[in-house]
């Protein structure tokens, strides 16, 4: 739960009352130890400057202390700015003016500020008696809040809650820019992210689109993929990679993974090639061409690779690359979860002929809904895939070149991605500190192994995932983890080459035996940059009791 504090709540502190400070101190305390935050409505500053000041005056005389009011009024703002240092501040909105009418307009606005927060997520804690009375659902008084507080662990699994706060004035200025300026398709913001993410990754071009997936489709349409066309790919990944192959009634040919990294295997990848283009399975699985929908009875013709970035770790471009120039083929990077990693001092969405990223919230550069791009440095595919974006458009906004999407980033979520890049880089190494955390703290568990992260590679840990021995194992340590009000998600318990939407393939369960073995075991952590020690250790303590007892 947060706390929305009342001015009378901030008084006690400041002031300070003594009859109150103890117990409205403590509230605040405990609302932060139990991952709660505690805002200042920003509409109610000069109100309490007001109190405070008078309040101040007040026990200054009873003292018999009179200072000049320039000195008390010097005083309130000290307080007042250490005070709200390390507090949240609530936007005062348009429509939470509009309240002289009723009987007690500053409560009033508190109360309809409120109504931007989810049900029961938040309260006023104030000692205000009416307000009180009048709406226990909404208010609390800071003794109600302590008698209530519940100690049970309580463990975000991604806690964009933290990442939000240290950037809110950021986030609420450019979203307030956009909102004055109206150009809500393809505004100033889009541009100025483009600059920025190509600067950061050090890719010539940058093109947003409106998702990961359309960022995919991009890619795949400006090499003009279609029918007959094989991409080879991982199975182990999320179902956006291989669908998008099929959307364009191209083909995708599954190839197994590392068994440490998770990534598509290098040494499987070259004899996938060559069963493609010599139509033997022997060599290598390959899809039985069982729909005439797709394939059209032709041979199918390797074209390319999309290669996955798994949880935030590269893949061996090195060799990937090497692979597809011997074979004429190009190479995609599914950078989905990897913005902010490296690969041999690289970063990672610019390994490729293209990159492709999301920026689903949960991504570790995520914006407020959905949101992707694609890099290259090749100014012909940048130009396609610029037309491709807008409906194929040409030099023309109704003289279309080609077929293409609808696939434009909203200004608005370009406004949020701006606000979270300057912090970006930071939150990186922060995640990179959380991993050598997990790393050090798991190390006496035998039943579960810790990612690997090569030398010459720096993983953006988009989650942090471990390896349980076995699917027994696994489910102890997730059940033991749920007891204690810890989170953890099986990420992709299913392979591709299983999925329903796949069938048409005919590829048989046992073809990719890596990957069967690992979605079996695998399992992830609560994993964000702002993820503390004592945490980790609470979440590691878990995990080493159920490895003790096992």
């Amino acid at each position: 739960m947060d706390l929305l504090l009342d001015v009378d709540v901030i008084v006690d502190i400041c002031a300070p009352r003594q009859e109150f400070e103890e117990s409205s101190r403590d509230a605040i305390t405990f609302c932060e130890l139990n991952a709660g935050r505690v805002w200042i409505y920003a509409g109610s500053v000069q109100t309490l400057e007001y109190v405070l000041f008078y309040e101040l005056k007040q026990n200054y005389a009873r003292s018999d202390r009179y200072p000049t009011d320039r000195q008390i009024k010097h005083r309130t703002s000290q307080l007042l700015a250490e005070f709200c240092r390390d507090k949240q501040w609530l936007a005062a909105l348009a429509g939470e003016g509009n309240v002289f009418m009723k009987a007690d307009p500053e409560n009033e606005q508190l109360l309809t500020a409120l109504n931007r927060f989810p049900d029961r997520s938040i309260k006023i804690l104030t000692r205000d008696k009416p307000l009180l009375e009048r709406y226990p659902n909404k208010a609390i008084s800071p003794e109600q809040y302590l008698n209530f507080i519940d100690s049970q662990t309580n463990v975000p699994f991604i806690d964009l809650k933290k990442q939000q706060d240290a950037i809110r004035p950021a986030l609420e200025h450019n979203i307030h820019s956009l909102l004055h300026h109206g150009q809500y398709i393809m505004g100033p913001e889009i541009n100025e992210l483009e600059t920025g993410l190509g600067e950061y990754l050090g890719a010539k071009h940058t093109i947003t689109c409106s998702s990961g997936t359309d960022a995919l489709l991009l890619a795949l349409m400006a090499y003009g993929i279609g029918p007959g066309d094989a991409v080879l790919t991982s199975p182990f990944t999320f179902f956006a990679t291989a669908e998008v192959i099929t959307l364009l009634g191209a083909t995708p040919v599954f190839v197994d993974i590392d068994p440490d990294s998770f990534n598509i295997d290098p040494e499987k990848l070259e004899p996938a090639v060559q069963a493609v283009q010599g139509k033997d399975s022997s060599c290598h699985p390959l899809p039985a061409f069982c729909w005439p929908a797709i394939t059209d009875h032709r041979p199918l013709t390797p074209k390319g690779i999309i290669a996955v970035d798994l949880f935030g770790l590269p893949c061996d471009y090195g060799r990937i690359n090497k692979i597809a120039q011997k074979h004429g083929l190009f190479v995609i990077e599914d950078a989905a979860q990897s913005l902010g990693a490296e690969y041999q001092g690289r970063k990672a969405g610019a390994l490729a002929d293209i990159g492709c990223s999301s920026f689903f919230p949960a991504k570790p550069l995520g914006c407020y809904g959905d949101g992707g791009a694609v890099f290259t440095d090749d100014d012909r595919l940048a130009e396609s895939m610029r037309s491709i974006r807008v409906h194929g458009q040409g030099d023309d906004k109704y003289d279309n070149d080609r077929i293409g999407l609808n696939a434009r980033m909203d200004s608005i979520q370009a406004a949020v991605l701006l606000a979270k890049l300057d912090l970006f880089p930071q939150e990186i190494e922060l995640r990179q500190q959380a991993a050598q955390r997990y790393a050090e703290l798991l190390a006496p568990c035998s039943m579960l192994s810790a990612p690997c992260v090569p030398q010459g590679y720096k993983s953006a840990f988009a989650q942090y995932s471990v390896l349980a021995r076995d699917s027994t194992a696994r489910q102890r340590h997730q059940t033991r983890l749920k007891e204690q009000g810890i989170p953890s998600v099986v990420y992709y318990p299913k392979p591709l080459h299983r999925q329903s939407a796949f069938a048409f393939l005919g590829y048989n369960d046992s073809d990719f035996p890596v990957s069967d073995n690992i979605a079996s075991r695998i399992f992830s952590l609560p994993m964000h940059a702002y993820l503390s020690r004592e945490t980790q250790e609470t979440i590691c303590q878990c995990l080493l009791a159920v490895d003790s007892n096992f």
